[in-house]
């Protein structure tokens, strides 16, 4: 198709292209300035599909500060400050882990969160259109992210799937995990969950209906498929009219679950077991700094606690005026996301506390039963306890253990020790935190129904409120980078809503939970890891960090500390690709494996993926990382194809190809009062029409410069 009357062929769609290059600033050729739009250098600017030019005036915006930071923090605090960060505090060296955390939270996490914030509010775009606005080879960068959130959209709706189950469940009483059912054909206990517990038995038989391995597929669940649906449903009519409805619904979304966590940490602080529980959680355990497991494990929270990559945060950030202090907000949604995952933690630990301290009472009765009956039969032991045995509960558990640590030796294997350290070491995440462990404990809470219902409408919530973030970081990308998409915003959203429903049927099949495991533990990891490596590069190297805080100081209008820019380019940068290596040798040398629920054994087992799944995982990662090297090859074939178009003669006339730079702010200043109109020979040379974008300036390119700069950026 040709472009306006230049004659010039271009593919696609899209009209008027324009290959900027970064260069040195010069107040040369004035004459031949050009006055273009908004944006960081080396960008490919088109107009719209349709012909028509794309503006920014009809650009949502959120209706306060309080609800755009509500929905950062409702995004980045998800489940996994719940269930995940308490599981690697226990594990990890307690308040010697939360040093950790704190320290490459300040020198990686919050360099990178306030990157994203800045970019997406300067260049007011989702990823996709940002990270081609610094670089057409970087469009891929995009295109990753908005896979990636697809796959985490998928599984994650999947869990509050789950979530709406037992929160139907818990409208009940008694709770219909407190107790095993009875067998109809022996009319006594169900052997799966004798050999198990309660709780167990109800998440893996009746929730879920598991399968012993993935190998197993088994049939669809249908109650799971029904609340699947209903997930999706409640994400697709919060997010149908895009941020008016979902920053409204945020109100609640994100403010509830501190609520709930509230009075949780209220209720758990008179338990019995409180305070053992909150003394093991800080305890710190330095000597677990020189193992560096714990600093990936630490790096690898850090990064996914802020929602880095996804590009949710830049999508929401496009949305704010553009002289936001995006700094203080950086700074602000990471302190509220740590001091939540510390609430939280002080949330499980008092709960586990609880739990452990009834296990190990629990134990301590029954071993005084079995010694009773060994009294009973006329024993006559020397090592019989000095307590009073036929009263458990006047036995605390030191005493027992104080016995038991002199006469175990004499008591037979069927006295055991009874120990609440053991319990508490006993670290349950996840599915296995939310789903078991602490329906174990609200089981025996008075009034449990209540507290049932108000712990799973906070996962609820939690769940959604990172889910709205999740489908932005796709929606907004693709709405603005087509023009079509946004147009039809509506038929977007439902669509992508019914799409996610049918592929996520694959995790609602008996052996759905498996597929949810590998999609969590694979699909997002190292191709998250591989988009923010390439988002820093962009911004530290390519772009240029000075070039960036120069943009963020006119946005903010004072300038951020110069340490982002050492932080950006060399510390940022190498604990991504430390990260990154540490994760694909972990995979490679240990293997991926799953952990199965064994039906006949009642208990779970560690199992290798099969060759399909193996192969599975490889396709998950390599599709959502094979954007960044395609959209690099895509742009560089195409830059050569117009320079030879631009280089060829039609018919006698000479056609030109022009190169233009943005200005710096002080070139800018000096060229609005030295503006000047076209040349008579500039004018007589064939030109494409740009599309303006704003108010950035740029300025016309020496065909020296274009090469000298071609040259120092590598690109």
């Amino acid at each position: 198709m040709d472009c306006g009357n230049t004659g010039l062929p271009v593919d696609g769609s899209s009209c008027g292209l324009l290959i900027v290059k970064m260069a040195k600033p010069s107040l040369d050729n004035n004459e031949d300035s050009a006055w273009l739009g908004e944006g960081p250098s080396e960008t490919q600017v088109t107009t719209g599909p349709d012909g028509g030019e794309i503006t920014d005036g009809d650009r949502p915006a959120w209706d306060s500060k309080i609800q755009y930071v509500l929905a950062q923090v409702g995004f980045s605090v998800g489940l996994g400050n719940v269930w995940r960060f308490p599981y690697l505090c226990h594990q990890n060296g307690g308040g010697a882990f939360m040093l950790l955390y704190v320290f490459l939270l300040l020198i990686v996490g919050v360099p990178l969160f306030f990157m994203e914030l800045a970019a997406g509010q300067s260049m007011r775009q989702g990823s996709i259109g940002v990270w081609k606005h610094i670089s057409p080879k970087l469009a891929g960068v995009g295109y990753s992210s908005c896979i990636v959130c697809f796959y985490v959209a998928l599984y994650y709706n999947v869990i509050i799937a789950w979530s709406l189950f037992y929160l139907g469940n818990s409208f009940q009483y008694p709770l219909p995990w407190e107790q095993c059912p009875v067998d109809v054909t022996t009319n006594g206990t169900v052997k799966e969950c004798e050999s198990s517990s309660p709780t167990s038995y109800f998440w893996f038989r009746k929730a879920l209906n598991i399968t012993n391995s993935i190998e197993e597929s088994g049939e669809f669940n249908a109650i799971m498929t029904g609340c699947l649906l209903a997930a999706w449903t409640i994400v697709s009519l919060a997010m149908i009219k895009g941020i008016k409805s979902s920053g409204k619904v945020m109100y609640f979304s994100s403010v509830f679950p501190y609520v709930v966590l509230f009075i949780f940490l209220i209720r758990g602080l008179i338990l019995d077991g409180a305070m053992e529980g909150i003394t093991y959680m800080f305890y710190p355990r330095l000597e677990i700094w020189g193992n560096m497991q714990v600093w990936r494990q630490a790096a690898t929270q850090v990064f996914f606690a802020l929602g880095l990559g996804f590009g949710s945060v830049i999508a929401y950030s496009s949305y704010n005026p553009v002289h936001n202090n995006c700094h203080r907000d950086a700074l602000l949604v990471s302190g509220i996301n740590f001091l939540t995952s510390v609430l939280a933690s002080l949330v499980v630990f008092v709960v586990l506390g609880f739990r452990a301290k009834n296990i190990a009472l629990r134990c301590v009765a029954e071993n005084l039963g079995l010694l009773n009956i060994m009294a009973s039969h006329g024993s006559n032991q020397h090592w019989w306890p000095w307590f009073n045995m036929t009263d458990p509960s006047s036995v605390s558990i030191a005493e027992y253990r104080e016995w038991y640590s002199h006469y175990s030796s004499m008591v037979g294997p069927n006295i055991t020790d009874c120990s609440l350290e053991e319990e508490m070491n006993k670290g349950v995440e996840g599915t296995g935190l939310a789903f078991i462990a602490f329906t174990e404990v609200m089981a025996l809470f008075p009034a449990s129904p209540f507290w049932s219902t108000l712990f799973f409408l906070m996962l609820l919530n939690l769940g959604l409120s990172s889910m709205f973030g999740t489908m932005q970081g796709i929606l907004t990308p693709l709405m603005d980078n087509f023009s079509l998409l946004g147009r039809h915003h509506t038929l977007l959203t439902v669509s992508s809503c019914a799409l996610g429903f049918l592929i996520g049927l694959l995790f609602t099949q008996r052996s759905g939970n498996y597929f949810v495991t590998m999609f969590d533990d694979y699909s997002a990891t190292l191709p998250l890891v591989i988009v923010v490596i390439f988002e820093t590069i962009s911004v530290a190297w390519v772009y240029g960090s000075d070039r960036f805080l120069d943009d963020v100081e006119i946005m903010l209008k004072w300038r951020p500390p110069v340490v982002y820019k050492y932080l950006w380019k060399y510390v940022c940068l190498l604990a991504m690709s430390g990260l990154l290596a540490g994760s694909l040798l972990r995979m490679v040398f240990r293997g991926p494996t799953y952990t199965a629920w064994n039906q006949s054994t009642a208990s779970e087992v560690t199992l290798e993926y099969p060759r399909w799944a193996l192969a599975m995982i490889i396709m998950l990662i390599v599709f959502a990382s094979l954007p960044v090297p395609i959209g690099y090859i895509h742009s560089v074939l195409k830059n050569r194809r117009v320079r030879n178009t631009c280089s060829e003669e039609q018919g006698g006339q000479e056609m030109y190809c022009e190169f233009y730079t943005k200005s710096s702010p002080t070139e800018q200043l000096d060229s609005k009062s030295d503006h000047r109109v076209l040349s008579e020979e500039t004018e007589a040379h064939s030109r494409v029409a740009f599309l303006p974008m704003g108010s950035e300036h740029y300025r016309l390119l020496s065909q020296q410069e274009e090469e000298d700069d071609e040259q120092d950026t590598g690109l």
